[in-house]
């Protein structure tokens, strides 16, 4: 289960609100975007030091990304070479729509520490909500595909699927798994 408390204060309350992002674009969180705007890397992870910038920069990515400010996260990303920092950038693309940018950069991710974990999360909650030919793969896999996940997206988004509802879950887990583990890296839990 998904605690933002652990997380610190300040990413507390930047978090309190769950949110199950659009497939797409979504409609940008204004409520936060002060907030967001004025965070640092060293305020929003007090009490904690950062030991590793380059993760704390992926939490800030995600971060902008789960209030639906693509362009933010998409300028923190990018500027971040590591599997992480294109993990977070496919994610942006994938939302965007731009899926053929999305798989470009899940191709330079390769093996994620999280993909075992969402793999796992996917398969569940496709066995609980969703008996659709289509997401079988997820009921069945048992190693994470990002691409497979792309193509269910887009069509879940542009209607050529009922699946747009499971892909909003799953993305949500996966937006979880992915912030718990820049988190922890950045503090070095």
């Amino acid at each position: 289960m998904f605690d933002p408390a652990q997380y610190g204060s300040v990413f507390q309350a930047l978090l309190a609100e769950e949110r199950l992002n659009a497939l797409g674009p979504g409609t940008p969180n204004r409520k936060v975007y002060s907030a967001l705007q004025a965070l640092s890397p060293e305020q929003a992870f007090l009490p904690h030091s950062i030991r590793d910038a380059g993760m704390a920069q992926c939490s800030l990515a995600g971060l902008w990304l789960y209030h639906d400010y693509l362009e933010e996260s998409h300028h923190i990303s990018q500027s971040v070479s590591t599997s992480t920092g294109s993990y977070w950038h496919g994610i942006m693309h994938r939302r965007e729509p731009d899926s053929w940018n999305s798989k470009y950069w899940f191709n330079r991710v390769g093996q994620h520490p999280v993909f075992p974990g969402l793999c796992e999360a996917a398969n569940r909650i496709a066995e609980q909500e969703s008996s659709l030919p289509e997401t079988q793969f997820l009921r069945e896999q048992r190693q994470w595909d990002p691409h497979r996940f792309i193509d269910l997206c887009e069509a879940g988004r542009t209607g050529k699927s009922e699946a747009e509802r499971l892909c909003r879950m799953i993305q949500l887990r996966e937006w979880q798994l992915l912030f718990d583990y820049c988190y922890r890296q950045a503090v070095g839990a």
